[in-house]
């Protein structure tokens, strides 16, 4: 076999065996985990610390609602759309040794609180001319009539999450 063949065979393995296991790369997550390297300070000091990590959600603005022609009105009924925002609440994982405080089965504590995601929609605004669309029975002129204009409220959905855990040697 040649080297060429003997490397797209070995690649073509490494792809599915990534596709078998279900392995995501991190911009499709939409999270990007965040570390936090203490391994060289448990060794210098030969103690056992707090295990840190996070995630940091990634927002992705989406496409807003156009405006709507709506029959009788002059001006859309959406003058401003609302931009929707998806993204998440940033996650935590710690763990970290308890000095038998609660016993002696109880030496780990552990926080695992994952990233949640976020749904968003920036305000908007509706406007309404003052005056009518054309009248036919007015010689096709507009009649007056009062302004009207509103805003559109912000919309913020979530449902965060969160385990607290105690336990020997988590």
């Amino acid at each position: 076999m040649k080297s060429t063949t003997r490397g797209t065979l070995a690649a073509v393995v490494t792809g599915l065996a990534a596709a078998v296991s279900g392995a995501t790369p991190a911009a499709a997550v939409g999270t990007v985990p965040v570390p936090v390297p203490l391994g060289g300070v448990e060794k210098s000091f030969n103690i056992e610390l707090p295990q840190v990590g996070a995630e940091i959600p990634v927002p992705v603005p989406g496409s807003p609602d156009g405006p709507r022609y709506v029959e009788g009105r002059l001006i859309p009924e959406r003058v401003i759309p609302q931009l929707p925002v998806n993204g998440g609440l940033p996650g935590a994982d710690m763990r970290a040794p308890l000095p038998h405080v609660l016993g002696d089965d109880f030496d780990h504590v552990s926080l695992d609180a994952p990233a949640s995601d976020l749904r968003t929609m920036a305000p908007g605004l509706a406007l309404d001319a003052p005056l009518t669309p054309p009248n036919p029975k007015a010689f096709g002129l507009p009649e007056p009539k009062l302004p009207q204009a509103g805003v559109l409220t912000p919309v913020l959905q979530t449902m965060p999450a969160a385990a607290l855990v105690t336990g020997p040697g988590l």
